[in-house]
């Protein structure tokens, strides 16, 4: 592995070890030429050395839904290979905050070393008081906290990239389904700015009260009162495919009547059949992010980006068209 990355055996250890400064670039080398040789850092001989649990609690929202459970998956690989354990905790996507909080007080009671927390509920000042006793990484949501360390997908860009698109397409009435930040830190910023580049752009926007989709119903009932509306952004992918099972039902043909957008890009719904157009983000990467981030921290070192926002990607797909094509 030392020869592969041109480095020092020494510097390997450090690495592999968790023990010792080392460069983030150099790190990444070794990182990379473990995974080409599919090397992985066995956690059980580590802790028994070193007197650690080499563990790490996560909470995630609900590791039911394609997000949460592909960014938890994600973390778990990557905890696995820098020779960490990940004891998790979730909730039903119904837990209020006090839920969330108490999940978190429940992880930090099992002699975790570290969290990884991934809810788009849960405040910043519910989690302060964990960052200040335990390394601690917010994933998959941004954060502007200065004390909580964090890897996400910009929901600025993604929204207002997911406008342009129908912007240039033509549209200049757009109904956008909302969240408000009380209720996600993710679907509302992502939703604000799909609702602001709109009108920059000069379109008019409905905006429609989210985010359940058991009211995807209503959502359509209140598009199709305003007969100008020539498409609909959805919060999320599986908030779109509701919305494109309700217009369905109404002979309501999308794209050439409606255009209607998602944002997620995550498992199954992504598939051709269904064609989604969408703002992709890299969970993969927020995942290992998270956890490289964590293993910093717990290593006494400050990662290179405090709140690091990875890029995402437009996928333009067969739900969006030029108004009446």
């Amino acid at each position: 592995m030392a020869r592969l990355a041109g480095v020092s055996k020494s510097v390997v250890s450090r690495v592999v070890s968790g023990r010792g400064s080392v460069g983030e670039q150099t790190r990444q080398r070794v990182l990379g030429a473990a995974r080409e040789l599919g090397y992985v850092v066995n956690a059980s001989a580590r802790a028994m050395v070193a007197r650690r649990t080499y563990t790490v609690g996560a909470f995630v929202r609900d590791a039911a839904t394609p997000f949460y459970g592909h960014l938890l998956t994600a973390m778990q690989e990557r905890a696995a290979f820098h020779g960490y354990r990940v004891v998790t905790a979730t909730g039903s996507g119904r837990f209020e905050e006090d839920d969330e909080y108490r999940a978190l007080e429940t992880l930090a009671m099992l002699r975790v070393e570290a969290l990884i927390v991934c809810s788009g509920l849960l405040r910043s000042e519910r989690i302060l008081p964990f960052a200040e006793r335990l390394p601690t990484v917010v994933a998959g949501r941004p954060e502007t906290h200065p004390s909580i360390t964090s890897v996400y997908c910009d929901e600025d860009e993604g929204g207002a990239a997911l406008a342009d698109h129908l912007a240039d397409l033509g549209h200049r009435e757009v109904a956008v389904v909302t969240v408000p930040a009380s209720a996600s830190v993710t679907l509302g910023p992502r939703t604000a700015a799909m609702a602001r580049r709109l009108r920059e752009r000069g379109a008019r926007v409905l905006e429609i009260p989210g985010p359940h989709r058991e009211t995807a119903g209503a959502w359509v009932t209140e598009v199709l009162r305003h007969p100008g509306i020539t498409a609909v952004m959805a919060p999320s992918d599986r908030h779109a495919l509701a919305l494109l099972e309700q217009l369905r039902l109404r002979g309501v043909a999308v794209p050439e009547d409606l255009s209607v957008t998602g944002y997620d890009g995550i498992g199954d719904l992504t598939t051709s059949l269904i064609g989604l157009t969408h703002w992709r983000q890299p969970l993969d990467l927020i995942g290992a992010g998270a956890v490289d981030a964590l293993v910093q921290l717990l290593d006494g070192e400050q990662p290179p980006d405090h709140h690091r926002a990875l890029p995402g990607a437009l996928v333009a797909g067969r739900t969006s068209a030029a108004p009446g094509r």
